[in-house]
């Protein structure tokens, strides 16, 4: 009896994203992909600790960066001042905002800082920062609102760059990872386009199925893999199913979207700017006290489109 039972759940899961299927069944349990927990952005309340004394000791480590990505040069990009995310992999280290700058082949950016934890920074490791003359080091001025800005060069987008940061409190270095998230510019920012598009993978109009990967926020929300896609006159729309009902809007490209409540599920139908990176993309969770919008992206897979039928 156990076998057997066991023989039906594995064969409804299996079903479960099937060409025609609804995601309206209240028994679906859908292969979920999870969100990396790859940005300081979450809605988390910020806390106004400065360096904390045993920070080599205890300061929790984030992840930076997301698996596969491929390094973005200056000259993929058109000159500008662009507002960018960075990830940090010290949770004391806080970056306010960030401003990068592209300036015929080079590139630099603000750090903003809201606190005066620190005193300086500088490119590399710990180590070569405290070898280094006091000449190297990249002290902050300040802007209108009192934060910290550091301007430092920027070797490339989509690398993990070493940077050291200078306690004030302590006068001790901590070293930092940073990755200069090129999914966060926008389209604009970019010389050449840098996704595939529908009508450029050949997709005929029809139904179709695709892997999703989502990454932002906490790290503990989902979505369902693979998706419902649908293709009509060369453009992409994809049925985004969350792991919960607490998602009341999402926002692509400054549009917003609203959901349809299945089974659990916040559900909405989004279109798809393109395939095999990163697509921006943001949602309000009513999970929280208050309402919250949270930065994700989602990456879908060409090479696993398949059509319906």
């Amino acid at each position: 009896m156990k076998k057997t039972i066991i023989a039906i759940s594995l064969l409804a899961a299996l079903t479960l994203t099937s060409c025609g299927n609804s995601t309206s069944s209240s028994s679906e349990k859908a292969v979920q992909t999870t969100a990396a927990s790859s940005e300081a952005s979450s809605t988390s309340t910020v806390t106004t600790t400065t360096a904390a004394q045993t920070e080599h000791e205890t300061a929790p480590q984030n992840t930076v960066g997301y698996e596969g990505m491929n390094t973005v040069n200056a000259d993929s990009l058109k000159n500008g001042k662009y507002s960018i995310s960075v990830d940090s992999s010290s949770s004391m280290f806080k970056i306010a905002d960030c401003i990068l700058y592209v300036d015929n082949g080079s590139m630099s950016a603000d750090i903003i800082i809201a606190s005066k934890s620190y005193d300086a920074l500088f490119m590399g490791t710990e180590e070569e920062a405290g070898n280094a003359p006091e000449s190297e080091r990249i002290t902050y001025t300040s802007n209108e609102s009192g934060q910290s800005v550091f301007r430092v060069p920027v070797e490339a987008l989509d690398k993990e760059i070493q940077c050291a940061a200078l306690s004030a409190k302590k006068q001790e270095w901590y070293g930092r990872t940073l990755v200069f998230r090129a999914d966060s510019l926008p389209d604009a920012a970019f010389a050449e386009s840098r996704y595939t598009s529908a009508e450029q993978l050949g997709l005929e109009d029809g139904n179709y199925t695709v892997e999703v990967k989502l990454e932002g926020g906490s790290g503990r929300a989902s979505v369902q893999s693979p998706a419902e896609l649908t293709v009509k006159d060369g453009k992409a729309l994809a049925k985004i199913a969350w792991n919960s009902d607490n998602y009341d809007k999402m926002v692509v490209q400054e549009k917003e979207y609203a959901p349809v409540i299945t089974g659990g599920h916040s559900v909405f139908e989004i279109p798809v700017t393109g395939f095999d990176y990163n697509m921006p993309v943001s949602a309000e969770t009513t999970a929280m006290s208050e309402p919250h919008m949270i930065d994700y992206t989602l990456r879908f897979d060409s090479s696993t489109v398949k059509k319906c039928g």
